[in-house]
């Protein structure tokens, strides 16, 4: 599962929103289920930002979510991506040169519901 968090950051607090994002992604990093983590900026608008995530299960991130240093360090950043659709799950994966392999969607009988 992946979580993309998006950011529009001023570029005279671009410094501390990139600490605060740190210590988030350092406090996800330590949950259970956590499998990694990226901060990245836009390379055709540096005041875009996005925090990705990967997660074992929706599960693991929502366990995630409750923990105490999580609370104290990323909630209140999360808090400021924009406000749209930021939990995705995998329907489909390929590999360098592999085959697509399709996965079963949790929300629905048909995986691309």
């Amino acid at each position: 599962m992946l979580v993309t968090n998006r950011f529009v950051v001023e570029v005279d607090v671009a410094d501390d929103f990139v600490a605060r994002a740190h210590a988030a992604l350092a406090a996800l990093a330590a949950r259970p289920g956590y499998l990694r983590g990226e901060l990245l900026r836009a390379l055709d608008d540096p005041a875009h930002w996005c925090l990705l995530t990967e997660w074992e299960s929706v599960g693991a991130y929502r366990r995630a979510l409750g923990g105490f240093d999580v609370k104290i360090a990323a909630v209140p950043l999360l808090a400021e991506s924009l406000d749209e659709p930021s939990a995705y799950e995998t329907l489909a994966a390929a590999a360098p040169g592999g085959e697509v392999v399709v996965a079963t969607s949790d929300r629905a009988a048909s995986p691309h519901r």
